[in-house]
């Protein structure tokens, strides 16, 4: 039962096939284990793929070491989940139930055997992201987030652990905390909670680079996927969640292929294990802050000093909301003031008064996803209407939705609350006027992320990086400096939709691949 709990009928995949078991099973080393005996502690790295050959593995509690799923492991089922992929620790404890056998791969030699028969990785792929997502959604973790509403620093960690569907689980009320493994994590955040799931110093590869992705919105990571397919040994660096803003976008419904819409996280989550599978690295939450030249590329100093050198540098940081220059912000930021509308967000407007600032799609999107949950939604927007800045689609569903109230020529002016956002008032056509308010979502113009590039690249007036024709260059995609590319929407003029980025993010490799693997120069000696 691959899906470790899930329903027996629907959820068993198929087995290996002969010729695929012998393959996994030449590689392999023998290994009995006595019932009782524990394959994998939740929290240890899955440097090995077990294979069960006879006998049976249990999901048990780490803390109390009871048995914690009903279903288990037999003859033919394999033990892990995504996280192998990248040597990143289980969350829950592998136990054998009875005497057991299991053939043992070393990750590495696994990884290579997936690349080299593309139906094994296929299958165990299939397998790993089912059962993150079943994990996920259940909260089987031995990660436990408690009180995440009563303290900002809690629920910045459960909003990281959401959006980049790390499995967790949490608990409303009590003191709040994160503890793993039963055990507290003292100052929580969401670099320590990443470091256990090997997401954070897995930024320096053995092998040298060449490439660094900096930004895990869809342009990079659609660039991501499309360097690892092509032998590009690549890194991503993201400062908080895979999908970027496209990531808080709880519903796409223009984007090819998915006619019934997908979430953002879902769309770029899928790209992340297809960039995975191709041996691209993922680093966050880490943060470039600083670029030089060096020899024949580029070293990157990240947030806490370290420096990666690479021989190519791709931008896909993208645009961040800007903050509202209003009183009393920064207090209530993560305290009721959010720049997501995901399910983590959308639980605090439970049956109240949700206010969305913004009149783009992001905004829109926001708040047809709260109104699902929240009594109203007032969607202030600054300007006189939306037809300029929001798709048709979108605006026609909230003109429609009676618990949605677009004011129009309005905007915030005061912020109130004791610890906690309570009430907001706004300026409008008629004056000004309160609403009760503990959910406040600030989805406004954006700027574009690029002050780390310490001046090596030509930016435009507004700070977006120009590309192409614009600086003389022969790839659309390539800057004024030779070997730094941009995509995305922080490249000057474009434009700033999911597909687009997507599309620049797949096709900018074929540059970076010429760029990186060009012959040196040629040097002229005497008498050349």
């Amino acid at each position: 039962m691959d899906s470790i709990g899930g329903d027996l009928d629907t959820m068993t995949p198929r087995p290996f096939a002969d010729d695929q078991l012998a393959a996994i099973r030449g590689i392999a080393t023998r290994r009995h284990y006595a019932a009782g005996e524990v394959l994998l502690e939740a929290g240890s790295p899955q440097e090995r793929f077990v294979l069960v050959e006879d006998g049976e593995v249990e999901v048990a509690d780490p803390v109390t070491g009871e048995r914690l799923l009903p279903g288990s492991l037999r003859a033919g089922q394999f033990m892990g989940e995504l996280s192998f992929l990248n040597g990143g620790p289980m969350t829950l404890t592998m136990r054998a139930a009875v005497d057991t056998v299991a053939s043992e791969v070393p990750r590495t030699a696994m990884l290579r055997l997936m690349s080299d028969v593309p139906e094994i990785g296929d299958h165990i792929l299939t397998v790993f992201a089912a059962r993150r997502r079943r994990i996920f959604e259940a909260g089987d973790s031995s990660i436990v987030v408690t009180g995440a509403e009563h303290d900002p620093a809690v629920a910045r960690v459960a909003s990281f652990l959401s959006r980049n569907r790390l499995p967790f689980r949490e608990i409303a009320e009590g003191e709040p905390g994160v503890s793993i493994a039963g055990v507290p994590l003292e100052e929580p955040t969401p670099r320590r909670v990443a470091q256990h799931f090997g997401l954070d110093l897995k930024a320096r590869p053995a092998e040298a680079l060449d490439l660094i992705i900096v930004g895990a919105g869809p342009a990079g990571v659609a660039a991501a996927v499309y360097a690892g397919s092509e032998g590009l040994r690549a890194l991503v660096v993201e400062d908080n969640a895979i999908g970027g803003q496209a990531g808080t976008s709880s519903r796409i419904e223009n984007y090819m292929g998915f006619p019934t819409g997908i979430s953002g996280a879902d769309l770029t989550f899928r790209g992340q294990i297809q960039a995975m599978k191709f041996g691209t690295c993922f680093a966050m939450p880490r943060r470039v802050e600083g670029l030089v030249r060096r020899d024949d590329g580029f070293c990157v100093t990240l947030d806490d000093g370290e420096q990666l050198c690479t021989r190519a540098v791709l931008v896909a940081t993208g645009v961040q909301y800007r903050r509202l220059p209003i009183a009393r912000i920064g207090e209530f930021e993560g305290a009721g003031i959010y720049y997501a509308a995901t399910e983590m967000e959308a639980r605090f407007c439970h049956e109240t008064e949700a206010v969305v600032v913004g009149g783009g799609n992001s905004a829109g999107q926001a708040a047809m996803y709260l109104s699902r949950v929240a009594r109203k939604v007032h969607l202030l927007v600054r300007g006189k209407g939306l037809a300029e800045t929001m798709s048709a689609y979108l605006r026609e569903r909230l003109e429609a939705d009676p618990r949605i109230e677009i004011h129009t020529g309005s905007q915030l002016c005061a912020l109130d609350g004791d610890g906690h956002l309570e009430r907001v008032t706004v300026s409008g056509p008629q004056g000004d006027w309160d609403v009760g308010c503990r959910a406040l979502f600030i989805m406004i113009g954006a700027a574009p992320n690029t002050d780390w590039l310490s001046g090596l690249v030509e930016l435009d007036r507004a700070g977006f990086v120009r590309t192409g024709a614009e600086v003389g260059a022969d790839s659309s995609y390539a800057t004024s400096c030779s070997g730094i590319f941009a995509v995305g929407d922080v490249r000057s003029g474009s434009v700033k939709r999911v597909a687009s980025s997507v599309g620049e993010g797949s096709v900018v490799v074929s540059a970076i691949w010429s760029h990186v693997n060009a012959p040196p120069p040629a040097t002229t000696g005497i008498g050349g």
